[in-house]
């Protein structure tokens, strides 16, 4: 008589939905890559692969405001702030890792149709530096607009700068082949238009199992390094396709569930639904490798193996680069005490 058995979901209980929650996907999944469904072994990175660049992003509400403007016109906002950055690293590991692009950006989030300046927070001493919130128009008044707009800056410079740094995509089998010398790896989904870069979104958890239970088995008997076969995957409704593919980072402890230690893939889908483009393959050909290497350990992370080392150094940077939050609330504070405060000069 079969018994029952738990396992646990590695990741800490303070993180909200933890590594598993494998809610039901109602889109499709197609073959794109082989209709055998079995693992595939991990392949070298090939010489030719100078440069690897992983790029996230974080976000911060600094203030909810109340804004009234010189028509008379009112509305809710946000002082926010959110930076975008990279970490340069050799595939090959003949060179030090390097931050590129490290830098905060402020807004002032404003209902619409408000008349909203630019606010710029003059340092009380030269240690703390300028800062300055450029204006933002939410969409509607709800109370989440501001974090919203906030949220789409960051997103949407993510994206820019994912694509700005990676080798092009083809779109089709017309398109000039480019070799894939340089590959961006995104954390989290990816988000937004296609811009053709070579650009892997990396997500950490599994909250959705898109695979079916005929297919899913696999994920367990993944040993390191190894990959599923690449899918086409088109969300219910077709708003969204990817190509997606999951790899193992690393062994699942005898206590932990056995899809522990597995990672979800995605690439951006061409139009054309029979064409694999050829760096989305050396992409996945290459990633046990590369990511085997990134994944994070267990008594360094909570988060392990899945929040890539590389990652967690650039937020730490991100963090730094933001400032103080208790600094920076403060500053506001005496900012709008000066310039709107009883006795100040309108």
């Amino acid at each position: 008589m079969a018994r029952m058995r738990i396992r646990l979901d590695p990741w800490p209980v303070d993180i909200q939905g933890g590594q598993l929650t494998l809610k039901a996907f109602g889109g499709t999944l197609d073959d794109v890559e082989t209709p055998r469904w079995a693992a595939i072994s991990a392949r070298p990175i090939p010489e030719r692969l100078k440069q690897v660049f992983v790029v996230d992003g974080k976000r911060r509400m600094e203030s909810r405001i109340f804004i009234e403007d010189p028509h008379g016109q009112s509305g809710l906002g946000g002082f926010g702030a959110y930076v975008v950055g990279a970490v340069e690293l050799c595939p090959h590991g003949t060179r030090q890792a390097e931050l590129l692009a490290v830098k905060a950006q402020r807004l002032l989030a404003h209902a619409p149709n408000l008349l909203v300046e630019p606010a710029q927070l003059t340092p009380r001493n030269p240690h703390t530096g300028q800062l300055e919130y450029a204006p933002a128009p939410m969409e509607g008044h709800d109370p989440l607009a501001a974090l919203n707009t906030l949220q789409q800056h960051m997103l949407s410079a993510e994206q820019r700068l994912s694509h700005e740094l990676a080798s092009r995509v083809p779109l089709d089998e017309t398109d000039d082949r480019e070799w894939l010398t340089a590959l961006t790896i995104q954390d989290g989904t990816l988000r937004g238009q296609n811009l053709n870069g070579a650009v892997v979104g990396c997500v950490k958890t599994m909250e959705t199992m898109y695979l079916p239970a005929d297919r899913a088995g696999l994920l367990s008997d993944l040993k390191p390094g190894e990959r599923t076969p690449i899918l086409r995957m088109t969300y219910e409704g077709g708003q969204f396709t990817r190509l997606i593919w999951y790899v193992r980072l690393s062994e699942a402890a005898f206590y932990q569930h056995p899809m522990s230690g597995v990672m979800r893939l995605e690439m951006f889908a061409p139009d054309d639904t029979d064409f694999l483009p050829p760096i989305v393959r050396q992409v996945a050909n290459l990633s046990g490798m590369l990511l085997t290497r990134m994944g994070s350990r267990a008594h360094k992370d909570p988060r392990a193996p899945q929040n890539l080392i590389p990652t967690a150094a650039l937020e730490q940077a991100m963090n730094r680069s933001m400032g103080s939050a208790d600094l920076v609330t403060r500053r506001i504070r005496a900012h709008i005490a000066a310039t709107f405060g009883q006795g100040a000069v309108a």
